[in-house]
């Protein structure tokens, strides 16, 4: 799965390369890949858990490019109850796959390259509608949940990351 998407100049303006953004207490830098920079994240630990669990961490510490779109803890916490200890389970792995997956879309995507009423196809397979009001970019699942993205542009040195305030959910 290997994207054609590649930054282009202009894509990062206003980003500090060399010093990153910050998200959950930690500094995100661009030498770092997806996952070693997720991992650093407080407001993360519910994602990464599950991306271990899903056994997502090689595929998201690949060359790819990849644009994720991160649900914080508190996003997670909006499920029912029990739902992510559920998830986690070992027999429940498929469709823990299925929802991650359900957040990457191949590519090198910044806010800039988000425009309103994009359809983007997902890693799963189902597309997300983008909206964007000014500059803040909103995604519309499959199933009619919204998100917002909170922190855009987490430069990853195999993509970007843009942390979002729901959990997405594919119709599967």
């Amino acid at each position: 799965m290997k994207a054609t998407t590649k930054p282009r100049k202009g894509d990062m303006a206003g980003m500090d390369m060399g010093k990153g953004v910050m998200v959950g207490g930690a500094m995100m830098t661009p030498d770092k890949d997806i996952v070693d920079n997720a991992v650093n994240s407080q407001d993360h630990t519910t994602l990464v858990a599950a991306v271990k669990a899903a056994g997502l961490v090689e595929t998201l510490k690949s060359t790819g490019p990849f644009t994720v779109f991160a649900p914080t803890n508190e996003a997670f916490n909006k499920l029912p109850a029990g739902t992510v200890d559920k998830l986690v389970q070992p027999d429940m792995k498929d469709k823990l796959t299925t929802i991650l997956t359900y957040h990457v879309v191949p590519g090198r995507l910044t806010a800039a390259d988000l425009k309103d009423g994009q359809t983007l196809t997902t890693v799963e397979g189902e597309t997300l509608k983008v909206s964007k009001k000014g500059k803040k970019v909103m995604l519309t699942d499959a199933k009619g949940g919204t998100a917002t993205v909170t922190i855009p542009n987490i430069i990853d040195s195999n993509g970007v990351t843009h942390v979002i305030d729901a959990v997405l959910m594919p119709t599967k």
